[in-house]
């Protein structure tokens, strides 16, 4: 069958850089850090005391009040950037079919700051088993896909994707088939995320996946760099506005670029460490330049999942010397995550938006905070480390890992006619 084209139409973010795209887009540019010391509770007995949050948050600036109190953070932010995308996207009851928008949209681990704040409220009572009503429907990862198709009555497919951190770069490809295969004109897609909270910060901390760079907060997310010592905690969402290209044309849209491909695999090795070699990297990357028929030599930048481990830095690498070749040195190369921190399940969507404006503006995001190079990693890489640069960006390629081994890769290209 012949595949429609899919184009984005409409992006949206609340982050730790900004709580919309252009202030998103403006830091990043400008490689500004979203570190610092946590607010959200008491950190002092903490490992790590510090995180990328969302600053000065208040949900009520965006949603009614009642409203917003039965929701969690992670749904408000869901919303919120949600509503930035559709706006933007210019959609409307008298420009689109309700029945053929769908939403699907991810999280990595949905409401966990509902899920601790219900359990310690029973474990501190007399063990009445009191509960909010709200408890199961703000916790469950797939009400922000529900919630925002409530919002603006759109009754197209619906349904929430998780696979840890890879979350919403799958939503996107998910997203991504289902207009190309003719299923919806419109999907609303992406991913949200927020579990900066005591059950989260403790759950890495005793993992020992987190930086412990309590002195210097704002450069302890150093993705390729010989001293990074862990990732960084980040909260936020991402959303995208993804449509078929004839009916982005027939209703007047403004485009961004084209969805080119995508791909998934597993590593099938370890529940939470990378494949030492990168396979499963190295596949999904394949598989998603020939679901976008296109060669190495065709992208020009690549977001990678680089969240500042010593292991996953060294194995993307390796994939991504294994993949280009000779032409992974004449790529840009950058870690956003040095700057939003690793905010789990709104990554990909994230890190989606980053590609996408790299693209519109021929700007290259830099990996901020390198001090010191890796001997372990090929110095002839150009990984773009701490000043944006300007290159014109026809594709680029957005990757995406999570524990569990999985891998999702997103492609986003030039619009031509």
């Amino acid at each position: 069958m012949d595949l429609k084209r899919v184009v984005v139409t409409g992006l949206g973010a609340i982050t730790p850089l900004g709580k919309i795209v252009n202030e998103f887009w403006q830091n990043l540019s400008n490689g500004v850090s979203g570190c610092d010391f946590i607010q959200q509770f008491d950190v002092a007995k903490f490992k790590t005391r510090f995180a990328c949050e969302v600053k000065d948050f208040d949900p009520t600036v965006y949603l009614d009040r009642k409203d917003a109190r039965k929701l969690d953070r992670y749904c408000q932010f869901a919303l919120i950037s949600s509503d930035e995308a559709v706006k933007d996207a210019g959609i409307s009851k008298e420009n689109v079919d309700p029945d053929r928008v769908g939403v699907i949209f991810a999280s990595g681990i949905g409401g966990l700051i509902t899920f601790q704040e219900e359990v310690l409220n029973f474990a501190s009572g007399d063990g009445t088993p009191r509960f909010n009503p709200f408890f199961i429907p703000k916790m469950i990862l797939d009400i922000a896909a529900g919630q925002i198709s409530m919002r603006h009555g759109f009754r197209g497919p619906n349904y929430a994707v998780v696979s840890a951190c890879a979350s919403s770069t799958n939503a996107i490809i998910d997203a991504f088939d289902n207009i190309r295969l003719g299923k919806a004109d419109i999907i609303i897609t992406g991913g949200s995320e927020a579990v900066i909270s005591a059950a989260g910060l403790g759950g890495f901390n005793a993992m020992k996946a987190l930086s412990e760079r309590n002195d210097d907060p704002k450069t302890a997310s150093r993705p390729f760099d010989k001293d990074r010592d862990g990732f960084v905690m980040g909260e936020g969402s991402g959303a995208l506005v993804l449509e078929s290209l004839e009916h982005a044309l027939a209703r007047g849209a403004k485009i961004y670029c084209e969805i080119a491909g995508g791909g998934a695999t597993a590593d099938a090795h370890h529940i939470t460490a990378p494949h030492p070699e990168g396979l499963g990297a190295n596949n999904v990357m394949r598989v998603a330049l020939k679901d976008a028929g296109m060669t190495a030599e065709n992208i020009d930048y690549i977001n990678v999942h680089g969240t500042s481990t010593p292991l996953g830095d060294i194995a993307e690498t390796k994939a991504i010397l294994n993949v280009f070749g000779a032409h992974a040195y004449n790529l840009n190369i950058s870690s956003t995550k040095s700057m939003t921190g690793h905010c789990l399940g709104a990554a990909g969507a994230m890190e989606a938006i980053a590609c996408i404006m790299a693209v519109k503006h021929d700007l290259i995001p830099p990996t901020i905070n390198h001090f010191t190079d890796d001997p372990e990693l090929d110095p002839n890489l150009n990984f773009t480390f701490n000043t944006a640069q300007k290159k014109v960006v026809n594709a680029a390629l957005s990757n995406t890992f999570g524990f569990g081994g999985h891998n999702a890769s997103v492609i986003v290209k030039k619009y031509s006619a």
